[in-house]
């Protein structure tokens, strides 16, 4: 137990302190420091979560999982420097998350909750290809939205733990809708400044952590060893 915390819970702890302390110092403020500086700050928390998933699943899955944080990690410090870019990185995380949430199919699924994985796909571009002020840019970010939705709904509807996974990748959708409100009815509010990040952030600690989580109970039953993520 010791061993593993030693080990692997600093990764946790190293990816919780740059992703907090980036929207302190670097989101609510304007630090003067150097900006390929602050472009790496605030890559590293989620760049720590790719590496925590890769070591603590020791197999395919944590190959996959680290792969779809660091395209999100690669997103993050790419949008400082070109929106394609940056937008290209994060579809790529999310077209790799749908094929790996698309192999935890959840096989019993209620009403309510197959509906609102229906619905939160064509929903949410809607409300995305509306945003935008500029409208010859709808349509672009619509696509966008897309990836992002279908990797929310693939997440809600997977086995992994909707109160985390699931809850975690609505985050990161309401996120980028955020940002797409920033391009057309909150232009000039506060609101996207203040919950971009954090929900973001936390969107994806939430995902990271209830993957591993899950898949590291299930490797341990077959032995005796304590799991913990």
């Amino acid at each position: 137990m010791k061993s593993a915390f030693a080990e692997n819970r600093p990764f946790l702890m190293i990816s919780l302190l740059f992703g907090i302390s980036y929207y302190f110092a670097c989101v609510l403020n304007t630090p003067e420091l150097p900006e390929p500086l602050i472009v790496l700050w605030k890559g590293a928390g989620v760049s720590f979560l790719a590496i925590y998933a890769l070591v603590r699943l020791h197999r395919l899955d944590g190959k996959i999982v680290g792969a779809f944080m660091a395209f999100g990690a690669l997103g993050d410090m790419a949008l400082e420097y070109d929106m394609i870019i940056g937008a290209g990185a994060f579809m790529v995380g999310h077209f790799l998350a749908i094929a790996f949430y698309s192999r935890y199919r959840r096989h019993k699924l209620g009403f309510s909750q197959k509906l609102f994985a229906i619905l939160l796909v064509p929903l949410s571009i809607g409300i995305a290809w509306a945003l935008p002020s500029d409208r010859g840019s709808a349509l672009t970010i619509a696509l966008y939205c897309l990836s992002v939705a279908g990797m929310a709904a693939m997440a809600w509807t997977s086995r992994f733990s909707r109160y985390q996974v699931g809850a975690g990748a609505i985050l990161f959708l309401v996120s980028d809708l955020l940002i797409f409100a920033r391009m057309g009815p909150l232009e000039t509010s506060i609101i996207p400044d203040l919950f971009i990040w954090p929900f973001y952030y936390f969107g994806q600690f939430m995902i990271a952590t209830g993957i591993v989580r899950t898949l590291r109970h299930e490797m341990a039953a077959d032995s005796a060893d304590p799991v913990h993520a």
